[in-house]
């Protein structure tokens, strides 16, 4: 899919055919549209296709008067109850006249871009630096904000280990933890990207662009710092999980084997008793023919199980 914009008074507007000073969007494209943008703005062909491999790492690249620019940015991946996030890359190709950015398939990035532009009403793409600083801010704005969700995700799994027992709560905090890996990776190859672009060898920035890529850079290093905190506290997290579900298990077994002792005694003695075996006393000593020595027996039997129930509840087995 081929989306053309140009700017008008500061706003993105759709745009019909490729002129100069337009931002030409790639969205999942086919080889023929990559050929056709090739060959109408002349762009190096590996340039185009780079950003299409799934596994390019953040990287800048320039060619005589073409600059390569290749961003990872978060991707939502659903598997049935958890949903976590990878990172894809994103191109960006800066031509004397034009921008260009592929992207392997459609990604809301390039909607929050616009409305991002639209709100300022001072996005010019006669000034192609400033625009693709303003679309490096707008992913790292992505990054935090999806980060501070997953702050607010973790403290919920926090309340909920308590009285965890199940594999459940842990697969979804392992989810989270591969979702942070992609992020940090991702973040820092972004930052290197940042890195080389201050050092000037690759754009001449204004003064008023120097500033905003310092605040790119900020905004990129405080997702760094996110990520490295909550991926501290998420592991702290799943070691207190882990501790708390053996404990768990432990109390659970403890309670049962209390009670099985409890029962075993009534069910001891009951079973002796049960095979034609007289009374104790019955027949002999001073209960000899009292009527109520069976009586005298369940309640000797009770006070055994009422003891061990006290030992037991004293050590908290209970």
């Amino acid at each position: 899919m081929i989306r053309i914009y140009k700017s008008e008074n500061g706003i993105l507007k759709p745009a019909e055919t490729l002129s100069p000073f337009t931002w030409v969007c790639l969205l999942s494209p086919l080889e023929e549209e990559l050929t056709y943008v090739e060959n109408k703005l002349q762009l190096f062909p590996d340039f185009l296709r780079y950003p299409l491999d799934e596994e390019e790492r953040p990287r800048i690249e320039k060619e005589e008067q073409q600059l390569l620019i290749i961003l990872r940015v978060p991707d939502p991946i659903s598997k049935g109850l958890f949903i976590r996030y990878e990172t894809l890359p994103i191109g960006i190709i800066l031509t004397e006249e034009n921008v260009v950015t592929i992207c392997i398939k459609e990604h809301p990035i390039f909607e929050e871009f616009i409305s991002l532009a639209n709100k300022s009403k001072n996005f010019d793409l006669q000034k192609p630096v400033s625009f693709i600083l303003n679309f490096m801010l707008a992913v790292t704005s992505l990054y935090i904000k999806l980060l501070r969700q997953i702050d607010k995700i973790i403290e919920e799994y926090e309340e909920e280990i308590f009285k965890a027992l199940k594999n459940e709560e842990f697969l979804r905090m392992l989810s989270i933890e591969k979702t942070l890996t992609y992020f940090n990776t991702s973040l820092q190859g972004n930052d290197m990207v940042l890195t080389k672009i201050q050092s000037g060898r690759f754009l001449r920035l204004s003064e008023e662009e120097v500033e905003l890529l310092e605040d790119v850079q900020i905004e990129n290093k405080q997702a760094i710092e996110m990520t490295k905190i909550f991926t501290s506290i998420l592991s702290n997290t799943m070691d207190a999980y882990a501790s708390i579900i053996n404990n768990n298990v432990n109390f659970i077994m403890k309670f049962l084997t209390s009670i099985a002792i409890i029962i075993s005694i009534p069910n001891l003695i009951y079973s002796m008793y049960g095979m034609n075996i007289p009374l104790p006393m019955k027949d002999i000593g001073p209960l000899k023919d009292y009527p109520y020595t069976f009586y005298i027996l369940n309640i000797g039997i009770l006070l055994i199980c009422g003891a061990l129930f006290l030992l037991f509840r004293k050590k908290r087995y209970l």
